[in-house]
């Protein structure tokens, strides 16, 4: 079993920046890639980066550029730099991983960019 808890989301301009940051708990040893998704209502949740615990990261195309995400292993901890926000960008963000099949999401922090 593992928890994961975000913080760090809120309201901002366009062109602002946000650091939103998971801590994770439990049986961290078997966690290798840890991810961000984010979900508007009445979508999908989509995807948006992954790292792994060797450093290996990719992002998805609309995201590519202006976040960067980054891990604490010692420290169980996974954050997402996002800069040059766009109204796109609002939506519910959640801290992912996968161990043996199963998924585990945090429950979830809101990121709103609006003038």
């Amino acid at each position: 079993q593992v928890q994961l808890v975000e913080s760090g989301g809120g309201l901002v301009q366009p062109g602002g920046s946000l650091r939103l940051s998971c801590t994770a708990s439990g049986t961290t040893s078997r966690m290798n890639i840890m991810s961000w998704y984010r979900q508007v209502p009445g979508k999908e949740r989509e995807w948006v980066a992954w790292m792994s615990r060797g450093g290996t990261s990719d992002y998805t195309d609309s995201v590519k550029g202006r976040f960067t995400i980054s891990r604490d292993v010692a420290k169980n901890v996974v954050a997402l730099q996002m800069n040059s926000l766009e109204p796109e960008d609002t939506a519910v963000y959640y801290c992912h991983t996968n161990i043996q099949t199963v998924d585990y999401y945090g429950q979830g922090i809101q990121v709103t960019v609006s003038s």
